[in-house]
């Protein structure tokens, strides 16, 4: 077989020594305490078993053994896989492989791979099971009322939460496998008839285009080398969500989910700005109630955008404003300069956002209280910050939480950033130089192409009537035009009488 281990598609041998040498010497047996040798002789033939200690049901596998020992000579001799399925094992998936390197990715993905003396064919028995938690509620896409199952690290188990909402048989789920060492199975998810053929076609073909060792940052690193990395972009350009339901209605939309293995996200591709701006919430209440909502958090974010720089211009030119706004100022000037204030209290938000998150449950609790109350009433009594910045500070931090994309909050974050010091630099036209360059980025960015603005650039008037309002689903009938979806009803016109 050769001594190289970065041969490809080494062959199977009818040499039982041989394919055992060649195994042992690429995974390391006996250092590797966790791959797993079990030899014997059955019926005058020898057989070898490989597994991954940790990785394979106990219980299945001394099934497994079971059945071998109970088999004959004759049924080892020729058509072992027919024997083994008909005769033998019979509840589990079993099939045949001819190369090595598919027994390497069966292996070290959980099954085992049985050798048979004489046989140029591993059979290969899915008896794995893997370390998992049950699905929970994500943290981050709560909701008062709805299901409360949450996607998990495994992959087989995010399937088939999709499964269980969508019974379609034209649900389709293509598996790819990404890392040249890590072998990670990536899954592309999509209805046959629904979807469009090129946006999946695309996709595949860029998740197979991936070269790399490995991808431990799981999803994160897919999205970078799918879409490419946009140093100066900070706007996501696909939707994270731990949320089946949520997958399961962008599916019947038209959109693609692609879900990689040891991640509890999956990703939904293509998305607009919009797409992150709304939450499973407004669909659990009435329609208007989910209108009140929508418009509640557009609020926030707008205030999380737009607000602080607003009144940093409108501290810096009180001059400029009408006598009805003159109480927006500052009425206790501080030591140091506005600008300088305001940036000093959102990086110490975000120290305290991430040393929260670093701190366990019980004592981050206590670290804000500390750092809220505390360090920002001492800092206002010392004269280092005026009390009016704490407050707005506060407002944007408040708005940025409220948004439903944690991607889409850091990335305000920085717009926020950006235009704050435009504005303490030049005013109200550095502001607005700000806020334009910003939206002009916006206008830029494209999610596989799909123009991150739309449908308000290109302007869609109907498309952004749904969107600034909670239609009622039963006259919900279109599905959103920018994912030229095959079938475009989801519904016939009044099918919800």
């Amino acid at each position: 077989m050769g001594d190289n281990s970065s041969e490809k598609n080494v062959p199977v041998s009818k040499n039982y020594q041989e394919n055992v040498d060649y195994l042992n010497r690429e995974l390391g047996v006996p250092d590797c305490f966790d791959i797993v040798l079990r030899e014997m002789s059955i019926g005058g033939k020898r057989i070898a078993i490989y597994s991954v200690n940790g990785m394979v049901d106990t219980h299945v596998a001394s099934y497994i053994l079971d059945a071998l020992i109970d088999l004959e000579r004759s049924d080892l001799i020729v058509n072992a896989l027919d024997r083994l399925v008909k005769g033998r094992i019979v509840n589990l998936q079993v099939s045949e492989v001819q190369t090595m390197d598919k027994v390497f990715y069966f292996v070290l993905s959980g099954p085992m791979a049985i050798f048979v003396e004489g046989q140029e064919k591993a059979i290969i028995v899915d008896a794995r099971t893997y370390p998992s938690r049950q699905p929970q509620e994500p943290d981050i896409e709560r909701v008062t009322r709805g299901s409360r199952d949450g996607f998990t690290e495994t992959l087989v188990m995010n399937t088939a939460l999709i499964r269980r909402r969508l019974r379609d048989p034209k649900l389709r789920m293509k598996l790819v496998q990404v890392g040249g060492r890590s072998k990670t199975d990536v899954c592309i998810t999509y209805i046959e008839d629904i979807t469009n053929p090129d946006m999946v076609n695309k996709i595949h073909k860029d998740l197979q285009g991936i070269k790399i060792d490995g991808i431990p940052m799981a999803e994160k690193s897919v999205e970078e080398f799918i879409l490419g990395s946009k140093f100066w972009n900070p706007y996501p350009r696909v939707r994270y969500t731990e949320r089946p339901d949520v997958a399961a209605i962008h599916l019947l939309e038209g959109h693609v989910i692609i879900i990689v293995d040891t991640s509890p996200s999956v990703m939904i591709a293509p998305v607009t700005f919009w797409s992150h701006v709304q939450h499973a919430e407004e669909y659990r209440q009435e329609p208007i109630v989910g209108a009140y909502l929508r418009w509640i958090r557009f609020a926030g974010i707008f205030a999380a955008l737009f607000l602080l720089p607003l009144w940093l211009g409108a501290a810096l030119n009180p001059q400029l404003l009408p006598d009805w706004l003159q109480f927006i100022g500052v009425t206790k000037p501080a030591k140091i300069s506005l600008l300088v204030q305001v940036l000093v209290a959102e990086f110490g938000v975000d120290l305290l956002r991430m040393g929260t998150i670093h701190t366990p449950g019980p004592l981050g609790t206590a670290l804000g209280l500390i750092a809220a109350f505390m360090l920002g009433d001492i800092a206002v009594k010392v004269g280092l910050f005026s009390p009016e910045v704490v407050m707005y500070v506060a407002i944007a931090a408040v708005g940025t939480f409220a948004t439903p994309s944690y991607e889409l909050g850091l990335a305000n974050r920085l717009a926020r950033l950006f235009i704050i010091i435009m504005t303490g630099l030049f005013n109200f036209i550095g502001f607005g130089i700000g806020a334009v360059l910003v939206l002009f980025l916006l206008w830029r960015t494209k999610s596989f192409g799909v123009p991150y603005l739309w449908p308000l650039i290109p302007l869609n008037i109907k498309a952004l009537g749904s969107i600034m309002m909670r239609s009622p689903v039963p006259i919900n009938n279109q599905r959103p035009s920018f994912l030229k979806a095959q079938d475009q009803d989801r519904q016939p016109k009044g099918g919800g009488k």
